[in-house]
C-alpha cells in the first residue's frame, strides 16, 4: 500500500502541491474523489489529477513545437520548449529528442527515456524523419535526384541518401535518414534554393497530430509508445 501524497510527489508534485490538489478534490483514485493525502492504495490503482492519468515511470510527450523556441532544456538567453509544459512535468527531467532549429515548427518528441532517445538518435538506427518545406525558387527533378544522390554539402559533408517529394513550384516533403546539423536547411541551399518554411511532420513511427495546435502537446499513447520502442530496439 502507498500513500497517496506520496505517490503524487514521486510522480513530480511537491508533496505540498500534492496535499492541496487532494485537499482541493482535483484528485481521483479509481474514479473516486480522494479525500486525505494519507490515505493508502494498491500501487496499481488509478490516479488522475483534474482528470489526466499520474505521469508515472517513464514520460512521453509530443509537442508542436512552435516558432522562436530552442529546443534545450535551458538557455540563458533565449526560451525552451520545456517553457511550455506544466512545472510537475518541468521537474520531470524532460529533455527533446533531437533538435528543431529556432525557427522551425512541427514535431518534437520530449521524454526522460535516455536509452530510448539515445537509440532513436544513434546514426546507425537510420529512424526516418521527414519535413514539409516552403522554398525560395523551382523544386525540380534535377533536385529530386540530387537528394537522392549522397549529395555532398558546401563544407563538404556528405550526406545519405534523401527523398523530395515535391507537392508545388516551391514546396515539398524531405525525408531523411539521418541528422546533420540544418541539415534539410543545408541540402536546399546547396541546390540553391534557401528555406522559407521548415516543418517536421513525421518522427520514426510518429506523425504530428493535426489537432495539436503550435505550443501545444500531449502525452504518447500506449500504440504511439510501443512504435517507438519498436524503431529504437537493439542496434543493428
Amino acid at each position: 500500500m502507498e500513500r497517496l501524497d506520496k505517490r503524487l510527489s514521486q510522480a513530480g508534485y511537491g508533496r505540498r502541491e500534492a496535499r492541496e490538489l487532494i485537499r482541493q478534490g482535483r484528485v481521483r483514485v479509481d474514479g473516486a474523489p480522494a479525500t486525505r493525502p494519507e490515505e493508502k492504495y494498491l500501487p496499481g490503482a488509478a490516479v488522475t489529477v483534474d482528470g489526466a492519468p499520474l505521469a508515472e515511470g517513464f514520460v512521453y510527450l509530443m509537442l508542436h513545437k512552435p516558432p522562436d523556441l530552442v529546443s534545450s532544456t535551458e538557455d540563458p538567453r533565449e526560451r525552451t520548449v520545456l517553457e511550455l509544459l506544466p512545472p510537475e512535468l518541468r521537474r520531470r527531467g524532460l529533455f527533446p529528442v533531437g533538435r528543431l532549429d529556432k525557427d522551425a515548427t512541427g514535431l518534437l518528441l520530449l521524454t526522460d527515456d535516455g536509452e530510448l532517445a539515445h537509440r532513436l538518435l544513434s546514426p546507425r538506427r537510420h529512424v526516418d524523419k521527414t519535413y514539409y518545406i516552403e522554398v525560395d525558387g523551382t523544386l525540380d527533378e534535377a533536385d529530386v535526384a540530387a537528394f537522392a544522390g549522397s549529395m555532398t554539402l558546401r563544407d563538404g559533408a556528405r550526406c545519405l541518401p534523401a527523398v523530395l517529394k515535391p507537392t508545388g513550384p516551391d514546396r515539398g516533403f524531405v525525408t531523411l535518414r539521418e541528422g546533420k546539423y540544418h541539415q534539410v536547411k543545408r541540402m536546399c541551399a546547396a541546390r540553391g534554393k534557401p528555406i522559407r518554411r521548415l516543418v517536421r511532420v513525421v518522427f520514426g513511427p510518429l506523425e504530428l497530430d493535426p489537432a495539436l495546435s503550435p505550443g501545444e502537446w500531449r502525452a504518447l499513447t500506449r500504440a504511439e509508445t510501443d512504435a517507438l520502442r519498436a524503431a529504437g530496439a537493439g542496434e543493428p
